[in-house]
């Protein structure tokens, strides 16, 4: 049985992508991690990122690993295809600022389904894109890599990014999770953490190395002494 859907509460997250896991035996590999409590899945339009990934059955065949899933939508039609993944069975349904400059209408249905609503911001989009809107997320996602690959290299010009959200999200006082995705591994994860981030989503890092959950409790002891030592 899963656990309930967390909140933050200052304890470091490490999120196993399953974009870098086996695909062809995605269950058997969400099961080997499902201890993180917590996974990502991507799904990609060929549209909004030049890459297809999972649908919603997907998701559906994944129900009882025991962990948490949170739905990135980098689709051009998040209002269609949200409520779709809510209904699969995502814990968190994600989607980008960019696809959707009006996005209170459908946080605040995906919110009334029972899910968590965030908002996802590519390099180029500035924190100040999802700033007005934070009383209605539960989650800001910031991707240190352009959208679409797995594997890609962290962009350190992100992290003022993370800093600011982290303090807007402080200032605010409400409980957001900020997640970071893109490049995220044992040199990096603290790096993010140490910016604010208490969410790190780590494919390659996780399921790239030998003992996929050795890795990830390497990298969350890390990122949390990090995110511990901030400021």
């Amino acid at each position: 049985m899963k656990a309930r859907r967390p909140l933050p509460d200052g304890q470091v997250r490490v999120v196993p992508s399953l974009l870098a896991a086996d695909p062809g035996a995605l269950r058997a590999s969400l099961s080997r991690v499902a201890s993180a409590g917590w996974c990502s899945l991507d799904v990609m339009d060929g549209r909004f990122v030049p890459n297809l990934s999972y649908g919603p059955d997907v998701l559906r065949a994944l129900d009882g690993c025991g962990a948490r899933i949170d739905a990135h939508l980098m689709v051009e039609d998040p209002e269609t295809y949200g409520p779709v993944f809510a209904k699969a069975g995502a814990d968190w349904v994600v989607f980008h600022a960019e696809t959707c400059p009006k996005p209170v209408p459908l946080l605040r249905r995906l919110r009334r389904m029972g899910v968590g609503a965030g908002l996802a911001l590519k390099p180029r989009t500035p924190a100040s894109a999802v700033l007005p809107w934070l009383d209605e997320l539960d989650l800001v996602l910031v991707m240190t890599v352009e959208p679409g690959f797995g594997g890609q290299s962290f962009m350190e010009r992100m992290l003022p990014k993370i800093r600011a959200l982290r303090s807007a999200i402080d200032r605010s006082g409400r409980k957001v999770w900020l997640q970071t995705d893109g490049g995220i591994g044992p040199k990096t994860a603290p790096l993010a953490a140490g910016a604010g981030s208490d969410s790190l989503v780590s494919g390659t890092g996780v399921f790239g190395a030998a003992d996929p959950l050795a890795a990830l409790r390497t990298m969350r002891r890390a990122a949390q002494e990090a995110f511990n030592r901030r400021g």
